[in-house]
Formats: C-alpha cells, structure tokens, sequence
C-alpha cells in the first residue's frame, strides 16, 4: 500500500473514533440502568468498535513516514488503547466474569471471530531495538562468563553385553535377508526378459499408438488431479503446501522493511530541524517578541491605573506570570481575580489555626455517621440497587478527544500533494518553536517588567508603610512553602543496595539464576480458536468454558498493552499481579515468554525451586527482593514470574519440600506487591497447575487477576493438529485424518499432542512421507502412554474458581437473579389464582 492508502486509512479510523465519541459521551451522562444485559450490550458494542479502531490505527504507525502525522496518531493510538483496557474492566465488574462472549453483536456488525483478536502493536519492541539489543549481548556475556553455557549432551544408553550382541545379529541377519531378497529379484526379472524375448515384435505404428494412449491418459490425469487440488486449496478445504514465501509476500516485506528505514530518516532529520529552527527563531524573532511583550505589559500597566486608580500588582510566576494577564481579559476583571486570589489566601492562613479544633469536630461526626448508617444498612442496599449500573469516568477519553481534535484542525483538509517523500512540515515547527520561545522569552521579560513595575510605584506612591508590609508579607510566603515542603517529605525506604550499579546487581541475579534468557515465542504462536457457543450456553444458563482464544485476548489485555505503553499502565487499571492456572501441558510457561517477547520485558524467576537455598534467613529474602524490584523498575518493562505459586501459599507444606522452605515469599510478597506504583511498569505473575492445595484467602489477595486456562476444545485440537504437523515438517494428505485425531485427543493438551508429533516425526519417517504417508493411527500409541485431564481434575478446577472472589460474586448475582425470576413467577401465579377464585364467586353467584 502507498502512503496516499495509509492516510485514507487514518481518514476512515478517524472519522470512525469520531462517530463513536458521539455515541459514548451521551452514555456518561445517563442514569444508572438496573438492566445489566442492556449495560452490557453497551460496554461491548464500544468494544468492538474500540477494537476496529485500533487495529487501523496500529497499522497507519506502523508504515507512515511523516513524523509530525505519527506523533499525533501514537496519542490517539495509546488513548484507544487505555480505553480498550478500561471497557474490558468494566465488562468484568458488571458481568463478574473475565470472559465474555459477543456471538450475536458479531454477527450484527458483521465481523468474525478474527476481528476480535487484540492486535499487538509492533512498536513495542521496534522503537528499542537497538536497546534490546545490547541487554541480550550483556546478558550472553554474563552467562558465557558465568559458565552457565553448557553444551548440550546427548544422554548414552548403556547395554548389556547380551542386548548388544542381540542387536548387531538383527542388523546383520537383516542385511542379509535384504541382500538374498535383491539377488532373488535380478534372477527372475531376468528370467522374464529371456521369456518375452522369445515372443513376437509388435508394428512400430501400434507400438507407438500404445504408447501414445498411456502417456496422453498420464498426462490427463495428472492434469485433472492438479486442478482439482488447486480448486480445494482456493475454496480452503486443503492446506496450501507452500513452504516458502510468495514472490508478492516478498516483495511486501521488503517494502515494509525499507518503509521502516524512512521512518528513522525522516525522525532523525525532524529532530535536527527541531533543534535549529528554534535556534533560528530565537535569533530573528526573539527580539521582535521581547519588545512587542513588554510593550503589552506596559500598556497594561497604565490601563489598570486609568481603569482602578493605581498600578496593579504583578502576578506571581506560579498564577503563570503575565501570561495570565493576556488571557483577553479587561484590567477590571484582572485586578478582581488578583483580590480573589489574595482573599483565598488569607483565607488558607485563618484554617491552618482552627485544624485542631476541625480534627476534633470532624471526630465526632464520624462517629454520628457511623451510628446513622448502621441504623440505616437496609436503606442503603435498597439504594444501590436502585442506583444499578452506570459508566465510570474515563481517564483516556481526553486523550483521545484532544487527538482527534489536533487531526481535525491540522492534518484533515491539509494539501500535501508536494510533499511527496512525507518529510516534516516546517512550518508546522516554526509555529511550535515560536510558541517555545515566548514561554523562554516570558520569564525574563516578567523579571524586568516586575522591576520596572516596583519602581513605578516608588515614584508615584512614595508610602513607606506599604513598602514594608509588603516584605513581611513575602517573608510569611517564604515560611509557607518551607512548611508545605516539610508537610510532603514522607519517609524513604532504604536503598540497601545504595553503593552498586545496576549493572553490577544485574550481573549478581543472572548469576543466580533470578535474570533468565526468555524464549522467543510470539503471542499468535499460542494456537486456539474462538468458542462459538459461548452465548448460546450462557443463555440457557450452562457457563461454558472458555476457550484458548480468549486467554490469548486476556494476556494481551492485562500484559502487553499495559507492560509495552507507559501511558495504557499509568492511567489504566492498575494489574500488579497476574495468575495462570490450568492443567499440565496448557501453555502457561509459554505465555510468560510471548509476554515477555511482545513487550521486550526482562524475565526474573522467583520461583521456589530457583530460591531454594539463596539468600538464608529473613535479612537475605528482604535484600534479595529490594535487588529484584530495583533492576526490575530501572530497566523496565519487567517480568517477575513465580512457577508452582500454590507452594509459597501451601496449606500444609510436604515432608519432602520442608526443606526448600517453599513458603518464604508468602508475608514478604503482599508487602513487594504494594510498593508498585502506576508508573512501575512491573508485573507479577505466577503459574500453577494445583491451586486447590494452596490456602485461597491470602493467595487471592496476592492475584486479584485469575485467569483459568482450559484444555483445548474440538476446534482448538484441530487447528493444533495441523499447525503442529505443518511445523513439524509433515506433509498433510488424505489418509491422515485431522478430524478423528481431534476427536481422539478429546481431554489431552497443547503438550501432550506436541510430545506425540514429536515422538511420531523424526528424521527417519519425515524422509519416508513421499512412499509412505502418514496416518492417524501412528499418533495413537505415544498418546496412550500419556494420561489425559480426566472429568474429576477439571471439575476440581472449576470448584476452586467458585471459591475465589470473581467467582463467588458471578454466584451471588446468578443466585440473586434467579430469586427475582422466582418471585416474578409468584406473582403472576398468585394473580391468576386470584381471577380464578373471582371467576368462580361469579359463577356460584349466577346458578343461585
């Protein structure tokens, strides 16, 4: 696509962000709605508007080269971002599930289940490259120097001298065998040459009329059967056997590539040009702008003199010096706004010396209130339920609104047919410098118009009693803000690495085993398909399982949008810690390395297996810790990752375990996890396949976000079978099933079908595919060697998700939502027994 493509694609994301803020900003203001599906309805309908959105715009970044237009559309980018992360926490508050399921809004804005994939942007891990880059030398360095660089040994099968002799006469007995088998074939061809020598030799025109029909029949055939598979593979009911890209997917590529090389050239020339424009503005206009501010000034001085009868005062630099005073304002409103101003602050000295007396006060009517609402507990529930659901406030809706106004005036109806190569517009620059200037030029001309101003009033006023009740007043000012700042001053925690480099405690946690090197594993390789039933069971009151589509969409939700844009984690809901729980094989490891590769974020381990024995007693856990958290803030985006995290939360800790003390983190981690701010871009998460052995109370406070990953469903197993096998090198033909083996695997995982291709596709078999292909019964016997997530395991899990906080709400309001229908019922029974009763008086009263 050209850069003319791009900038309608803007156009349209645009046009559409705006329709939708049309749409979204009548909903703040309405009042609560007691019906939740209609609330939710809503929620999802911006959602998935939100979603579209955002998709067009990642790709407009991503390949536009101007730098001006991309600055502008990366603040509508990570606006729409937040506000994604902000719909999808809303959705899980009303509806008391972190998965959701939008069948039929899908199919009224005729979308499929594709569109519903959270796009990763690319420029997460592009913009700090060069930075991922040279963390990825040093950390080589460090595990080459470390000897933690081991080469990989191939385990030696040791064998009895009886199994060994035993093996070589079967090779040698079959080499034999196939030798006399070679002899035996080369005597009887042989002897059939001899025989057909002997018969008659066919006409040279019927033998070539006989030759002529086979290979024509060849020919068709071959032909016939290569249109047929090219008709399937267009129509999709046959996998396309290319394993190597298309010239046109090439050339897409290369253009992409070359597309990104512009985009640093015209950055690194627009922030040279930002630098000597300024410097250019400065030196020409600077004088110009210095004179023409304080020949304003001066006219304002006499103004309010003509206007109140004596000269103002100058404002302060915190009410923004005399930019306040060009705010199109009369002299009269401006001499008001400075006595309001002075009023208040005489005001704020008077309450600094009734605090006691408002304490105490303050006191006691709490404890009235207290009183009051325990007498009125029975209101209040009916209050709230009356109140139902209403919106929140959106901290990213500004954001977005300023975007798209800055796209409006500036970019929108803007003619750039000779700015072909899409360099900056410099006159955009100089308009933005000037303003810079002005601001610079601003605080020094304000000092000399204060002097000037000061000895103004020493000529016309001559009062030395103002002189001095001005100086006491400045000294009061003065005390103040030392108060103010001694008020602020809250205790540090100490640094008790305070005297190491960061590159020194980096060094000491890879040597430990606490920095690990995560794999390079996209979050599109975690295979999954989207649940097409979900609403229809949830409908007929069946909670259906989610689907490995949407733990994909939560990941890149509550991990990688946060985790990759700083903006998205400090204003959006705050996630300090994360939990993936599932069964054996699920994929939860790798999640924690594709969130890591989306994000370009480090990966500690803190497991209890990698603590085991590091860093003894109470003292060692607190400095081992305080290192972890340091590095992991100063080089974030951080991963902290806890395996097996039901054992630091043990109900009982085994005999066998007593000795890794598993349970070291459990007082220390709550206290860690509260230290992480909105601008720490730090995540814990933590995997487990037995949540059920861990104590539920504290583990839950720990991971307020639980995500269940479930064993993959029909679809999903599918889809696996035949990506795995395609990767695998195996070549997918009609006798190898994909159907039954889905059907077969029904209550295996992700990791045991993977064991099983891999047992099935070794080098030997893959070269055999041409001569002897592959079918579904080989999978069977390494699948029978592995056990399958029976019923019994995945009902306990669904058992322990009712227990936690999400899940006993959802039950609270399932059980509060059938009792409405209940008395619903009641009522309309109790109503027709009562026309029935009244039905029958009548009757009586006639046959009287």
């Amino acid at each position: 696509m050209s850069q003319s493509s791009y900038g309608q694609m803007w156009d349209a994301a645009q046009g559409a962000l705006a329709d939708l803020l049309e749409d979204e900003y009548p909903t703040m203001q309405l009042r609560p709605q007691k019906d939740r599906l209609q609330g939710f309805q809503t929620l999802a309908t911006f959602y998935l508007r939100y979603l579209k959105i955002f998709r067009a715009l990642e790709e407009v970044y991503d390949q536009i080269v101007h730098p001006q237009k991309r600055r502008v559309v990366h603040q509508v980018l990570e606006g729409v971002m937040g506000r994604l992360v902000e719909l999808k926490n809303e959705m899980v508050e009303l509806e008391y599930s972190e998965f959701h399921y939008f069948d039929d809004i899908l199919q009224d804005f005729k979308m499929t289940p594709e569109d519903l994939e959270v796009p990763i942007p690319r420029y997460f891990v592009r913009e700090k490259i060069r930075a991922l880059k040279e963390r990825e030398k040093m950390l080589a360095h460090i595990l080459a120097k470390g000897g933690h660089q081991k080469p990989k040994t191939v385990p030696v099968q040791f064998l009895s001298v009886e199994r060994a002799v035993w093996l070589l006469q079967v090779s040698e007995r079959a080499r034999q065998g196939r030798l006399r088998a070679h002899f035996m074939k080369t005597i009887r061809q042989e002897e059939q040459r001899r025989l057909q020598g002997n018969s008659s030799m066919l006409d040279p025109n019927q033998a070539a009329t006989c030759i002529q029909k086979v290979w024509r029949g060849y020919w068709d055939r071959t032909r016939v059967n290569k249109e047929c598979l090219e008709e399937m593979i267009f129509l999709g009911m046959i996998p396309a056997q290319q394993t190597t890209p298309s010239p046109a997917q090439l050339h897409a590529q290369q253009v992409e590539s070359r597309r990104h090389y512009v985009q640093e050239e015209h950055e690194a020339e627009y922030q040279k040009a930002l630098v000597n424009i300024k410097e250019s503005v400065r030196s020409v206009d600077g004088p110009d702008i210095k004179e023409s501010l304080q020949e304003q000034i001066r006219q304002w001085f006499l103004e309010c003199r003509d206007a109140t009868g004596k000269f103002p005062d100058f404002p302060n630099p915190e009410d923004g010096g005399s930019a306040s005073i060009f705010a199109h304002k009369t002299p009269e409103q401006v001499a008001a706004e400075f006595a309001a101003r002075e009023e208040e602050r005489e005001k704020k000295k008077k309450s600094k010396g009734e605090k006691d007396k408002k304490g105490n006060d303050r006191k006691e009517k709490k404890k009235e209130k207290k009183e009051k609402m325990k007498g009125k507990k029975g209101k209040g529930d009916t209050e709230e339920e009356e109140k139902g659901w209403k919106m929140t406030p959106s901290n990213f809706l500004p954001t977005v609104v300023e975007g798209a106004k800055m796209y409006k005036e500036v970019w929108h109806n803007r003619d750039e047919k000779q700015n072909f190569l899409q360099c900056f517009d410099a006159q955009l620059v100089r308009e933005e410098k000037r303003l810079e200037v002005e601001e610079e030029l601003r605080v020094q001309v304000d000092e000399l118009m204060r002097q000037e101003l000061k000895n103004l009033k020493l000529v016309v006023d001559r009062d030395k009693g103002k002189k001095k009740k001005k100086v006491k007043k400045s000294s009061k000012k003065k005390k103040k803000k030392g108060r103010k700042t001694g008020k602020k001053k809250k205790k540090k925690e100490k640094d008790l690495t305070a005297d190491r480099t960061i590159e020194s405690l980096y060094e000491e946690l890879v040597m430990e085993g606490f920095i690990i090197r995560p794999k390079n594993i996209k979050l599109t390789d975690y295979i999954g398909e989207y649940s097409y039933l979900g609403t229809t069971l949830r409908q007929a009151d069946i909670e259906p399982m989610p689907s490995l589509s949407d733990v994909r969409q939560l990941i890149a939700l509550y991990g990688v949008l946060p985790l990759g844009s700083q903006c998205v984690h400090e204003r959006g809901p705050l996630i300090r810690a994360l939990l993936l729980t599932g069964p054996a094989g699920v994929g939860k490891k790798m999640l924690v390395h594709s969130l890591c590769t989306e994000t370009g974020a480090n990966l500690f381990d803190l497991s209890p297996a990698t603590l085991a024995g590091k860093y003894p007693g109470k003292s060692g856990l607190q400095y081992l810790l305080h290192m972890v958290f340091k590095v992991a803030r100063q080089l974030q985006p951080s991963v902290i990752w806890i395996g097996d995290a039901e054992k630091t939360f043990y109900k009982k800790v085994p005999k066998l375990e007593k000795e890794m003390e598993p349970k070291r983190l459990k007082k220390s981690l709550p206290k860690v996890l509260k230290s992480i701010k909105s601008e720490d871009r730090v995540l814990v998460v933590g995997t487990t396949r037995r949540p059920f052995d861990a104590d539920i109370k504290p583990f839950c406070k720990v991971y307020k976000k639980i995500i269940l990953i479930p064993r993959p469903d029909y679809a999903s197993r599918f889809t696996l079978w035949k990506e795995l096998l395609q990767a695998g090198g195996a070549q997918l033909g009609p006798k190898l099933d994909l159907s039954s083996l889905a059907k077969v695997t029904d209550g295996y995982t992700q990791g045991h079908i993977l064991q099983a291709i891999q047992t099935v596709l070794n080098s030997h078999r893959l070269n055999q595919q041409t001569k002897r292909p592959l079918t579904a019964v080989e999978f069977i016997p390494p699948l029978a060697r592995q056990d399958p997530v029976y019923k019994e395991e995945e009902e306990a899990f669904k058992a322990w998700y009712t227990r936690t906080p999400l899940g006993k709400k959802r039950a609270r309001a399932a059980k509060a939502s059938e009792e409405e229908d209940h008395k619903k019922g009641k009522t309309k029974g109790g109503k027709s027994q009562k026309k029935e009763k009244k039905g029958k008086t009548k009757k009586r009263k006639k046959k009287k």
